[in-house]
């Protein structure tokens, strides 16, 4: 399963912040992003509107053909065969051959994250609830998968799932999608100021039209009974 996930832990050489998703497709990148230098400062994570830049993916993955990426990684590291036909794949037989090629890289589904937290790692893991890859609700039964391995207070220690309404892959879709989670990241980390909610916008050919409160699951945003619907203060995160 590939989801979206900031983390933090320590190293050799100190923290090291690492960031886990799915970038565009190489075909929506500029041609001169490979060239272009990272920039000094950090900025934050962006995800685009479906209107400006990222359109929605359901073409792709639900489509006459299979999606790029999920064929190729069956004929090249699992079958090993560049000329593997998808119209003959059985589940049933060949899912184990998948584990075993994939070995635990992609499919990182340890619920056991004691070791992590315990040496002072945090991570924040986000999915948006209208995914058109990776099934939601995969993130909410390894978070509650979590909670049956480390009990309640590690993961309270360590952990939190943000569930992004109207949110596509790690972007992108018809809900707030813009929002920094390495800044919160910090926070929690280096002054120990757990996430009880993240702000997240949505623009509209640059102009912000929707703020929206993310709350960590299984909070959700409740609208107070006034004010804009538009606007995160008229929200607070409830269970």
């Amino acid at each position: 399963m590939t989801v979206c996930l900031v983390a933090v832990q320590r190293s050799e050489m100190g923290w090291n912040h690492t960031f886990l998703g799915s970038p565009p497709p190489k075909s929506k990148r500029p041609k001169h992003a490979a060239k272009r230098k990272q920039p000094a400062r950090r900025r934050p994570m962006r995800t685009r509107l479906s209107s400006d830049r990222w359109p929605p993916q359901w073409g792709g993955v639900a489509g006459n053909q299979p999606h790029s990426m999920y064929n190729d990684l069956l004929r090249f590291v699992v079958m090993k065969d560049p000329n593997w036909d998808y119209r003959t794949l059985d589940v049933g037989r060949q899912l184990a051959r998948a584990r075993q090629a994939d070995s635990g890289v992609l499919a990182a589904t340890s619920t056991e994250l004691t070791p992590f937290v315990t040496r002072g790692g945090r991570l924040l893991i986000y999915h948006g609830w209208s995914d058109q890859n990776i099934p939601p609700r995969e993130s909410v039964t390894y978070y509650n998968e979590l909670l049956k391995t480390m009990g309640r207070q590690k993961v309270a220690e360590g952990v939190r799932l943000f569930m992004v309404p109207g949110m596509g892959h790690c972007g992108g879709g018809d809900g707030p999608n813009e929002f920094d989670m390495l800044a919160a990241l910090e926070q929690w980390r280096e002054h120990a100021k757990a996430p009880n909610e993240i702000l997240a916008s949505q623009r509209n050919e640059g102009r912000v039209i929707r703020t929206r409160p993310l709350c960590p699951y299984p909070q959700i945003a409740k609208y107070k009974g006034s004010g804009s619907v538009d606007r995160a203060e008229n929200f607070a995160c409830a269970p």
